[in-house]
């Protein structure tokens, strides 16, 4: 049994679809990240950098104690190993997967968080709108120069490392997939091949599983004293403000 610490994000779907199409057990343990779960002591003894996704497999590869793992790229890459599923073993086709897979970690992802959070976010928190001109165009720039290298290897090959389906392909869909959301729906017009990949992962039913599991966590209405809350909390982390919970992990740890 594997449990996934996990919430209805990008990032946390990346987990859930990789165990879905692998077809293995696990338990969802919710982080609420706008609740602040992820600063709770026996969450950093998983995770130290006080984010999700996280698993904890009670059964791991090569046997022994349960392996606890945190960032997303890490997990994918055990989990095909585990299962001998989605990763070559070995040779040059492993490490062409794994540089997509890096490539996601390092580029797509962070770029459409800032962008997002640039466009959508921050409007709420800054006064004068015209300081946000500058991030929204960078980030939201990154975005569209990332998304034309995705289109481009995807008009050569079915999958993002060539013909085979991959965890290249699985951590980088949850993000992929939200491009219209971020910017309009028109942006697909210009990216057809991202289009036709983003559709048909999107057919595929663990894709499917693993991306609605428990989205209703993430739906549900916030005052507006919990909204500022929660923005504090996502948006406004500094290592004093952790300091003491990482503190309090170490003096809980066995």
């Amino acid at each position: 049994m594997i449990d996934v610490y996990y919430w209805p994000t990008p990032n946390g779907w990346k987990v859930t679809i990789m165990l879905e199409e692998c077809g293995l057990d696990y338990r969802v343990v919710p982080v609420d990240i706008g609740g602040g779960d992820q600063f709770k002591p026996e969450f950093l003894r998983i995770c130290p950098n006080n984010r999700m996704p996280a698993v904890v497999d009670h059964d791991p590869l090569g046997g022994g104690d349960p392996l606890s793992m945190f960032e997303s790229g890490a997990i994918l890459e055990y989990l095909a190993d585990k299962t001998g599923r989605f990763l070559p073993a070995s040779g040059a086709q492993r490490y062409k997967v794994l540089q997509w897979v890096h490539w996601q970690m390092a580029n797509l992802g962070p770029m459409m968080g800032n962008a997002n959070h640039f466009k959508n976010y921050a409007k709420n928190i800054v006064e004068d709108p015209s300081q946000l001109e500058y991030g929204r165009n960078r980030f939201v720039g990154e975005v569209d120069r990332l998304s034309g290298v995705m289109d481009a290897q995807l008009s050569a090959n079915q999958f993002l490392a060539g013909a085979e389906y991959s965890i290249a392909d699985i951590i980088t869909w949850p993000w992929a997939m939200l491009l219209g959301r971020l910017i309009d729906e028109s942006v697909w017009e210009s990216f057809p091949n991202l289009k036709r990949w983003v559709d048909e992962l999107h057919a595929r039913p663990a894709v499917e599983k693993g991306w609605r599991l428990h989205r209703e966590w993430g739906k549900r209405e916030l005052t507006d004293a919990q909204e500022r809350a929660r923005r504090e909390l996502l948006f406004n982390q500094t290592n004093e403000k952790v300091r003491k919970a990482r503190e309090e992990a170490a003096r809980l740890a066995p």
